[in-house]
């Protein structure tokens, strides 16, 4: 399960609890910061094997993020992290769609969130307080999830999660795990089994491949998952089939009949087949067994042998598990109750700034060496000025005297090999001379103003182009995996190739061969590069000009348009000439000049192209705000028609939805459900292929109409669009 470890529960400088008097303004400011925190983090997390954000400031960041998007629902963005799962797969493996995505797990931190849980299955089932409900409980694994397929018992292939649609293909590896079965010889085994579970490495064994590879002069681990990450990861299965690695099965992807009819059934019948299932996983029927077993796991973690960072939950009876269906990343029948986190003191001996790709300045804690869950860290983020300075959101003080300051003693969260977060100063300890911290109000890097608009927690330069740090973010972000993902182009050579004036803007990359691969100054005459490793960089340029809309658009590195937004615009336009024209033409539009989002919503109606960009599900005013801004500055937009120029943009594929009578369709709710919650029925229209709109257009293909159905409902009959109920709509998608 790769959610990251631990959690906390103390409560922060800037803790997300802090939101009673937070502006519209400043949320939105917040959301997008937390944004890009969290899409950092997941790529580092799940592609390198090397995470740069604390466990604990990850759990803490997400919690924060769902709280505003529960408070301010009009302000979800495209690219909310509660709409990620994983990261994009790495190069280096074939890929693997999954045939069902794997899906994250959501969080519970205490034993009211637990409590919730199994109130809202409650709620979203209709179900009376009293009906019994029984939940499976296991042991929540510290390493990484794999979907092994079987086709008449043979393995046929495994595949890591990647993003939850699409894997790393490490079949040869994962052949070489003796907890793995080649074959499943018993005879209730279907001829289609997707397994899934864990892989992960026991302390022993972690402990002593750490001892032949300090022996030998190799890489050391900093932790059992890391370690089973890598190793699972390897290029060469040989290198796999040296590490020890096991495995424990716990769920099912696509099976061509059932196995069970509840989730401990299945778990039986898993053992059954020859894989290893986690003992201490029981059958609960209250809530205050399900506390009881998390707590007895607790008090016997240190005695397992390996890694675990909670207990999941998951409800027993698998025909109400497929009524409850999923939310976007997360199954809406399962929770992972996480454990606290490890905390330690240590010395804050400086604070510096960088200057991110948005021309964001982000300050970082310098910290005194401390060994924190056994691994020593050194650096942590200190997000914005009003963290530092002790302030939540609103900008008041959580406490007096709790600001950060060089010189305080400061406790920081676990961080595993990660960049951790201070969590709490010792103010009593605080030296004489320490001085609060004068936040800059230049760009360190380019000599700008740094301003802060009114609702932004965030400082930002305001030399755009001109400041060199922006520029070379922006171009990191341009490379980065999840954008163009240059094999062999990656943030050093950015830096140095900007450092030394070869590239200055994404199309220069496309432009290098014809500049560097001949004539006095080559590519292949600089120290670090050969003939064969210059011919290899210009071939992987030369391979990405064919690039999917989608990473096009995120790679140009807008704000707020983020992974997810990026996706959803190219499935909406399909193709660059039309995205391109749908932004140019709501540039003119009254909406896009609207003062604020009130006025902007009485101009829609006058503004078609804004209304389509806005209409698109996920997409709103932020987004397309940010795209008309962008496109109209006349040197950013030159860039980008350059870049263009040198591609051959493809449109996404579409998804199959073989057999659903909505695929494609938009599908509208309205007025009172009766057999089932409005949640259920959004999900299973999703589910299907159907877009689900929150109102009424000209776009709309049905509405669905229960009793109480008023202006949707008038505003569907004039203009002609198909109404049934919820009886009819029940029939049409059958057991789909």
């Amino acid at each position: 399960m790769d959610e990251r470890r631990e959690t906390s529960q103390q409560t922060p400088l800037g803790d997300e609890g802090h939101l009673d008097h937070i502006t519209s303004a400043q949320a939105e400011a917040r959301l997008a910061e937390l944004a890009d925190l969290l899409a950092r983090a997941n790529h580092a997390y799940f592609n390198e094997d090397a995470p740069d954000l604390s466990d604990a400031e990850y759990d803490r960041l997400k919690r924060e993020n769902a709280a505003l998007e529960a408070r301010f629902p009009d302000l979800i963005r495209a690219d909310s992290p509660s709409a990620q799962i994983g990261a994009t797969p790495a190069e280096g493996f074939g890929k693997i769609t999954h045939a069902e995505r794997m899906m994250s797990l959501a969080n519970a931190f205490d034993e009211a969130d637990v409590a919730e849980f199994i109130a809202g299955i409650r709620r979203y089932l209709n179900l009376p307080p009293d009906a019994e409900l029984a939940f499976t409980a296991e042991p929540k694994i510290d390493g990484l999830s794999l979907s092994l397929r079987y086709e008449q018992g043979h393995l046929i292939h495994a595949a890591t999660r990647g993003d939850g649609e699409t894997g790393e293909n490490v079949t040869a590896n994962a052949r070489t795990i003796a907890d793995i079965p080649q074959v499943i010889t018993h005879p209730d085994c279907p001829d289609i089994l997707e397994v899934r579970g864990e892989v992960y490495m026991s302390h022993a064994d972690f402990a002593a491949l750490n001892a032949r590879a300090a022996q030998s002069g190799g890489k050391t681990f900093a932790n059992p998952r890391n370690a089973a990450a890598g190793s699972l990861r390897q290029l060469d299965a040989e290198i796999t089939r040296t590490r020890p690695l096991r495995f424990f099965a716990y769920a099912l992807g696509e099976t061509s009949a059932a196995l069970a009819e509840t989730q401990s059934g299945l778990i039986a019948k898993l053992g059954a087949f020859g894989f290893q299932t986690n003992p201490l996983t029981i059958c609960a029927r209250s809530l205050e067994v399900i506390i009881a077993h998390y707590q007895s796991i607790a008090q016997s973690r240190a005695t397992l042998g390996y890694d675990i960072d909670g207990v999941v939950y998951k409800l027993d009876d698998l025909a109400l598990q497929r009524r409850l269906g999923l939310r976007a990343t997360t199954p809406r029948w399962a929770i992972a109750h996480k454990f606290p986190a490890e905390l330690a003191w240590t010395r804050l001996e400086a604070i510096d700034i960088q200057v991110g790709r948005t021309g964001a300045l982000s300050p970082v804690a310098r910290l005194a060496p401390v060994t924190v869950g056994g691994v020593v860290v050194s650096n942590a983020t200190l997000h914005n000025e009003d963290y530092i300075a002790g302030r939540n959101s609103t900008g008041e003080a959580i406490r007096a005297g709790r600001d950060i300051r060089v010189g305080d003693l400061v406790q920081v969260y676990r961080a595993g090999d990660v960049i951790p977060k201070i969590a709490d100063v010792d103010v009593a300890q605080r030296p004489a001379d320490a001085q609060p911290y004068i936040f800059p109000t230049i760009c360190p890097e380019c000599g700008s103003d740094a301003l802060r608009e009114e609702g932004d927690s965030v400082r930002r330069c305001t030399g755009g182009l001109i400041c060199p740090a922006q520029a070379v973010e922006r171009l990191k972000h341009f490379v980065s995996r999840a954008a163009f993902d240059i094999e062999g182009l990656g943030a050093k050579q950015v830096e140095q190739f900007a450092k030394d004036g070869w590239i200055t803007e994404p199309a220069d990359i496309f432009t290098l061969e014809a500049r560097y691969g001949s004539g006095i100054q080559q590519l292949k005459n600089r120290e670090g590069w050969g003939e064969k490793s210059a011919q290899n960089l210009f071939a992987a340029i030369a391979e990405k000009r064919q690039i999917l809309l989608g990473r096009l658009i995120f790679a140009l590195g807008i704000r707020h348009v983020g992974e997810v937004a990026a996706k959803d615009l190219a499935t909406h336009f399909r193709t660059w000439e039309m995205f391109d024209a749908a932004i140019r033409a709501a540039m003119q539009e009254p909406a896009a000049h609207a003062p604020d989002a009130k006025s902007r919503k009485k101009r829609l109606e006058d503004s078609p192209a804004w209304a389509e960009i806005t209409g698109i599900d996920g997409i709103g005013d932020t987004v397309a705000t940010a795209l008309c801004e962008a496109w109209a500055q006349p040197r950013e937009y030159a860039s980008i028609t350059r870049l263009v120029g040198y591609l051959d943009v493809q449109s996404p594929a579409i998804r199959d939805f073989a057999g659903s009578p909505v695929m494609g369709k938009t599908v509208v709710f309205t007025g009172s459900l009766e057999k089932m919650t409005r949640a259920e029925a959004k999900s299973r229209a999703e589910n299907l292929g159907a877009k689900v709109a929150g109102s009424v257009s000209a776009k709309t293909d049905l509405l669905v109409a229960g009793p109480g159905a008023g202006s949707k409902a008038k505003k569907a009959a004039e203009l002609g669009i198909e109404t049934i109920d919820e009886d009819a709509w029940l029939a049409l998608i059958g057991d789909l």
